[in-house]
């Protein structure tokens, strides 16, 4: 027996598959499985459980084509293949490196280089400059759309910049990286109402609290924690949008449609009203009971692939408590532990953005901001990926509708 929980012994993924050793040795001789040795332990071979997982669904696609495809979208089989980002074992890697690691000390640009190039030092190249200027239409916009929220101004910026940027059509590996720096930097300029030149995450701190300079290292984290995740829905529609070979902005501007609806990155406002129901009375059970009987859910606890609890939540809420307001943090730590001891269920990203908005007295559109600058990144990113492969992401749906009538 293999203690290490990541994989399974011959005996075990045998049964898991439902075969005899002879046959998962057949399947590995024939390269339709991996397998590797155990160290000091020659004539051990051990198999990864996500190997075998994929193999069963492999065989049990084979078998009903539609009903895998369709399990494919809800949580099910990867549909896609990526290099950018690995969730396992309860934690998130970006191209291999920890992304809890990489918010504590890494920089919005290395990242964003990390995950465009696969190299951190690229970001002194991508990022040089002062991008202290903007073509005239895009400042007077920003002017003008000062009274707009900051993701509508972005969505409204976007593609009046794309007209006035001709070497954004060009989609070669090399490019769009270059595209995707001017492209985060006018996403942070339109947030922030004015050109950003320097950190990032800097502007973002004078724009919002120009006081309250120690905040910036937690504003860095929760922008980088937000920077990919696979392949969630904003990330798979940049992915079609891209594979339709059109340029960088057009699949931010798709993304960020996508990540405003509630059931993706616009939860924030019902979380917001689980904060505001707890603040006024003591029993936050019963201010989430409310929500829960009204909902069926509660927003903002819960992720399907963290069931032992999201990481970056975590570091959201350890980073708000040794930085935030104390009265702000006891909220925030009493719905947690109320809403563990009524559903079993932890706080998720979401939570942990509107708890850090709560700590440090940020806009209330921050949440839903922060998410979306620092997801430009991965979506930047999956474009770069897309572009590099042909095909038309083009699904088939399975007609379920009336047979057409002959007439007779």
């Amino acid at each position: 027996m293999i203690a290490d929980k990541h994989y399974l012994s011959a005996r075990e993924a045998a049964a898991a598959l439902g075969v005899s050793l002879s046959t998962l040795y057949s399947y590995v001789s024939r390269g339709m499985l991996r397998s590797e040795s155990v160290a000091g332990q020659p004539r051990l071979r051990r198999y990864l459980v996500d190997d075998v997982r994929r193999f069963t669904e492999r065989k049990e696609a084979r078998r009903d084509p539609a009903k895998a495809a369709a399990r494919g979208l809800h949580w099910g089989s990867p549909v896609l293949e990526s290099s950018l980002t690995l969730i396992s074992g309860g934690r998130i890697y970006y191209r291999g490196r920890d992304a809890l690691e990489l918010a504590q000390h890494a920089t919005v640009e290395e990242v964003a280089a990390l995950l465009w190039t696969g190299d951190t030092r690229e970001a002194e190249v991508l990022f040089a400059g002062r991008f202290e200027t903007l073509p005239r239409p895009v400042s007077r916009l920003l002017r003008d759309t000062s009274h707009a929220g900051p993701i509508e101004r972005c969505q409204l910026t976007l593609p009046v910049a794309a007209s006035y940027d001709a070497a954004a059509h060009d989609l070669r590996p090399h490019a769009v990286p270059k595209t995707g720096a001017r492209i985060l930097r006018l996403m942070f300029s339109a947030v922030c109402g004015r050109p950003v030149s320097g950190p990032m995450e800097g502007a973002l701190c004078e724009a919002w609290m120009p006081r309250r300079k120690h905040a910036v290292d937690a504003l860095r984290a929760a922008l980088i924690l937000c920077a990919d995740h696979e392949l969630n829905v904003s990330a798979f529609t940049a992915r079609c949008i891209a594979s339709a070979a059109a340029t960088p902005y057009d699949v931010v501007c798709g993304a960020l449609a996508a990540l405003k609806g509630r059931r993706h990155g616009g939860t924030a406002p019902q979380i917001e009203a689980l904060f505001l129901d707890a603040s006024k009375t003591r029993h936050t059970r019963e201010a989430l009971t409310k929500h829960l009987r009204v909902s069926g859910a509660l927003p903002g606890f819960g992720h399907a692939l963290y069931p032992e609890g999201d990481p970056r939540a975590m570091l959201l809420l350890t980073l708000a408590k040794n930085y935030g307001r104390r009265s702000a943090v006891e909220l925030a730590e009493r719905l947690a532990e109320a809403a563990q001891r009524l559903t079993g269920e932890h706080p998720t990203l979401d939570f942990g953005l509107v708890a850090l908005r709560h700590a440090f007295g940020l806009p209330q559109e921050s949440p839903l901001t922060l998410f979306a600058l620092g997801r430009t990144t991965g979506w930047i990113a999956h474009a770069i990926e897309q572009y590099g492969d042909p095909r038309l992401i083009r699904p088939r749906a399975r007609y379920i509708g009336g047979m057409p009538i002959r007439a007779s």
